[in-house]
């Protein structure tokens, strides 16, 4: 369990989800790893303690770094920590795994929150403000060998990532996929989502996806 101070993206299901996906697959072990929008560190705590050789976590809050050190330090788990935007703070290094649980959630505009808690989830109006950055990016610090993890809901279209993360030159493919009910944040959003058909009439659930790319 991470500490999550206010402000910070608290880990749930689809941290879960891809940390089971990381620890089943052996992803993290004896790699340079990577977590991209790191919130809390859970991501990043799991890869040291599955056997990463080294672990670097990026955040551009600074509430998020504070908390991903904090906790790097209560779990005994060398993390190096930057502040940044995405892949900035750590241009021109390689890393063997890249994970990442990226806001994703359709917000009502293309404008991304800085100040408020809801730049933990808001993604522009189709979800991919961060997913199409990462996707785009990821290769400029992907081993010769490497991975990529990254989790986002079905609603973003899972289809879509795999067809971008092809086309900068990996492999990819879905690895998994995870049916759960609507948090607070999707049911709020229910009506918006609808209207916009990325939901069915009615809909409750939402299906998450990993998708996993090597290069």
């Amino acid at each position: 369990m991470v500490l999550c101070p206010p402000g910070v993206y608290r880990a749930e299901s689809d941290t879960e989800i891809l940390t089971d996906v990381m620890l089943r697959g052996g992803y993290a072990s004896g790699r340079d790893v990577l977590d991209v929008g790191t919130g809390s560190g859970a991501l990043a705590v799991a890869a040291a303690h599955a056997g990463a050789r080294c672990v670097t976590a990026v955040d551009l809050s600074r509430r998020s770094v504070l908390a991903t050190w904090l906790n790097s330090r209560l779990h005994r788990a060398p993390v190096r920590v930057h502040r940044g935007d995405l892949f900035a703070p750590v241009a021109g290094n390689r890393y063997g795994l890249v994970v990442a649980n990226p806001p994703y959630v359709p917000a009502e505009t293309a404008v991304l929150p800085r100040h408020r808690k809801a730049r933990c989830w808001d993604a522009g109006p189709d979800g991919r403000a961060l997913l199409d950055r990462i996707c785009r990016g990821v290769t400029g610090v992907l081993a010769p060998d490497g991975h990529v993890l990254l989790v986002h809901s079905a609603v973003c279209d899972a289809d879509l990532t795999v067809e971008t993360l092809n086309e900068e030159g990996l492999t990819a493919q879905i690895l998994t996929r995870a049916t759960i009910p609507f948090g607070p944040v999707m049911r709020s959003r229910a009506a918006l989502l609808e209207a916009r058909g990325l939901i069915r009439p009615g809909q409750t659930f939402e299906e998450l996806v990993v998708v996993g790319a090597s290069a």
